[in-house]
């Protein structure tokens, strides 16, 4: 019998499972995996359940409900001040990991190079791996994570295929402007590369600051895939409801995988959304919403041997902890949970190389109670 080689040797349990299962065995408070504690509307949970009562339970159309589609153009119209065809421009999808796996797939092929922004989420690299293609790391460092984009120009080869971006940026809560999508859109048109734009934190985004989306940069949209998520905006992230936006001709391409991975998505969600969708408050809010939990959280901190990175979005907050402690970040983390009660994510386990610059990652997406018991358990480290 042939030996039995995995397609990803270096893969084990990610951090976000280690760590959220050490929580539940110490009952800590647990700021590492991103997750909201509170509750969806439950106007939109009556939504969902009216549908199902109605019996919308068989398979949607598999690029998604047309409903859904037709609220998806109206949002970005409002948003960005355009419309993309909601039949050849826009694929709901199983949530934005399943987007982005099926972006890459659609563009990577063997041998392929893929640019990265380090620290990354950590689906991106063994997605383009599974696919046979080289995640080429651009490592952002600590305090400001920005992006120097002469650098990144330096890394571009004839192997390489496409750019993955994430903006806002989680972990480091930074976001791209309007420089760096100029910058890039240069790039991706001197060399002809895809892009894959992970823009899931779309509408957290904090002090007056707007989202520089790819939708809005006509030549650099042309080649790129857009992924978004419901679940990130609307409190649900278990629903695992998300939609890609692209041109026809590479939407064309991203629905020819995307039906034989997972065909369609949640029907009664769907209809759901399409009609939440309809009051734009319900997304319009979400900025002043999280950066009132940012804000409360770093006033919470406030005298704390943990020093704060700015965040600009996103609900992930980065410390600097080098002022209370040696350990190695992933020690630091287990230490925060085991003998002081609050889970935490260690900054290295987002770099491929484990580069470890003494920072954690907290969620503040959380009620007010448990920012407030996190932040007094946190102050006595």
């Amino acid at each position: 019998m042939q030996e039995f080689q995995s397609k990803l040797p270096n893969v084990g349990t990610t951090i976000f499972t280690v760590m959220s299962a050490l929580a539940n065995q110490h009952q800590a408070i647990n700021l590492s995996q991103g997750f909201p504690d509170f509750p969806s509307d439950p106007n939109l949970i009556d939504r969902v359940y009216h549908y199902m009562k109605t019996g919308l339970n068989q398979y949607a159309p598999m690029p998604g409900v047309g409903l859904l589609r037709e609220a998806i153009a109206n949002k970005i119209n409002r948003l960005y001040g355009i419309r993309p065809d909601k039949e050849a421009e826009i694929t709901v999808t199983a949530g934005a990991t399943q987007a982005i796996f099926t972006a890459i797939a659609t563009v990577v092929r063997p041998g392929d190079e893929v640019i990265v922004f380090e620290p990354a989420y950590d689906s991106y690299v063994p997605g383009i791996e599974v696919c046979g293609g080289t995640a080429i790391p651009y490592l952002l460092k600590a305090p400001h994570y920005r992006v120097d984009w002469e650098a990144v120009e330096a890394m571009i080869t004839p192997a390489t295929r496409a750019i993955l971006i994430n903006t806002p940026h989680n972990p480091t809560g930074t976001i791209l402007e309007n420089s760096d999508l100029k910058a890039l859109e240069a790039l991706v048109a001197k060399y002809k590369l895809w892009v894959i734009s992970d823009e899931v934190y779309e509408h957290l985004i904090y002090d007056g600051a707007v989202h520089e989306s790819v939708l809005c940069y006509p030549e650099l949209y042309r080649r790129s895939f857009v992924a978004f998520s419901f679940g990130k905006t609307f409190h649900n992230t278990g629903w695992k409801l998300g939609y890609v936006v692209a041109p026809p001709l590479l939407t064309g391409e991203f629905r020819k995988v995307h039906q034989f991975n997972v065909f369609t998505c949640n029907t009664p969600i769907q209809y759901a959304l399409a009609d939440y969708l309809q009051e734009p408050s319900h997304y319009e809010q979400l900025s002043a919403f999280y950066q009132q939990k940012r804000d409360y959280f770093l006033e919470a901190m406030s005298g704390s041997g943990l020093r704060p990175f700015t965040c600009k979005g996103t609900y992930f907050q980065l410390f600097d902890y080098s002022g209370v402690s040696d350990e190695p970040d992933t020690d630091f983390a287990k230490t925060l949970t085991t003998r002081f009660g609050v889970a935490a994510i260690p900054v290295s386990a987002f770099y491929s190389s484990g580069l470890d610059e003494k920072v954690i990652r907290l969620c503040f997406a959380k009620k007010t109670e448990t920012l407030r018991e996190a932040a007094a358990l946190l102050k006595k480290v």
